[in-house]
């Protein structure tokens, strides 16, 4: 049996001790969440955070602010999350542009994605819609990569980031063909500039492609889902026009500063994944012609670990490399 005396200044001492490591040790979250958004606000990964980011301040109990930090093709709002303090405090909606395609494209970049990034959950995909002018004499793709073939000279597409580019020089070393890049500062211009006639086509996301369709100014020739799409029911997939490995989609998803506790990982992966399951949510993203996910910190770094040398080969093959 342990002496009184010995007993009692144990207890003592516990008493003291107790305040501080409670304090330590405090459930997150115990303040307000910010998630950074690298693009401006009305975008779609904006509008996610928003969605996601009300929804985590009501079950969490605590307030969760977007902070959008735009600028230089998302590299300032992401190197802000990587360098925050690995707390769970600072979240990243981050696209598959800064996550995936910036690592292929850029010489260098003030972070490096699984190192200084930890995955949470993959949010939302969406594919992509291969458009041509309504007019455009193509009555399907085996007839546009033929008149690209033909006409390498004549033959253009429009890209506003490294996300649509790399997709479509994947098409061109597949196809055995060499449309030329044109750059745009958005989807909904580069959707505009093939309606007009600018460029010969472009690989957009669905959302831009679904508003001219409608206005019946553009023609969808091929979709890179693994399925035709309700929208389109007559474009078919890139598989089935022999070209699986065009079968591909962007996505956005919530990453945390790399070292952030384990714990703090899983609670966001969970309530995450039942926000996604939330039919409201769901329907939002719908309208969006965004496909839900709410997925694992597993199987979402497996996406960013199988695409990242898969787009560096694209970018090494096709010689192309930006300087910041």
């Amino acid at each position: 049996m342990a002496h009184p005396i010995l007993a009692r200044r144990t207890l003592i001492a516990a008493a003291l001790v107790a305040p501080t490591v409670a304090h330590a040790q405090a459930p997150w979250p115990d303040r307000p969440v910010r998630i950074v958004v690298p693009y401006a606000p009305g975008g779609a990964n904006d509008i996610l955070a928003r969605l996601y980011g009300a929804r985590l301040a009501e079950r969490l109990g605590q307030a969760v602010v977007v902070e959008n930090r735009p600028g230089a093709q998302a590299i300032i709002g992401t190197e802000l999350v990587a360098r925050a303090a690995p707390d769970g405090y600072t979240l990243l909606m981050g696209a598959s542009g800064p996550m995936v395609f910036n690592p292929a494209t850029y010489q260098r970049l003030p972070y490096e994605t699984l190192r200084d990034l930890a995955p949470i959950s993959l949010l939302a995909s969406f594919p992509l819609a291969l458009v041509v002018a309504k007019d455009a004499p193509f009555d399907g793709l085996p007839a546009l990569l033929d008149f690209a073939r033909a006409h390498p000279q004549r033959a253009n597409y429009g890209a506003s980031a490294a996300s649509f580019q790399l997709p479509t020089e994947l098409l061109n070393q597949r196809a055995g063909t060499r449309f030329q890049y044109v750059a745009y500062r958005g989807s909904a211009d580069t959707v505009n500039a093939v309606a007009n006639g600018e460029i010969t086509m472009a690989l957009v996301d669905t959302g831009p492609a679904a508003v001219a369709y409608a206005a019946g100014r553009v023609r969808v020739l091929a979709v890179t889902a693994p399925h035709r799409l309700p929208a389109w029911p007559e474009a078919p997939t890139m598989a089935e026009l022999d070209f699986p490995d065009l079968t591909l989609a962007l996505w956005s998803g919530l990453l945390a500063s790399a070292g952030t506790p384990e714990a703090v990982i899983r609670r966001i992966a969970a309530e995450a994944a039942a926000i996604t399951a939330e039919p409201a949510i769901r329907e939002r993203m719908a309208a969006l012609s965004l496909e839900p996910v709410g997925s694992t910190p597993e199987v979402f770094r497996a996406v960013i670990q199988r695409e990242l040398p898969l787009w560096a080969e694209v970018a090494q093959k096709g010689g192309i490399r930006l300087e910041r």
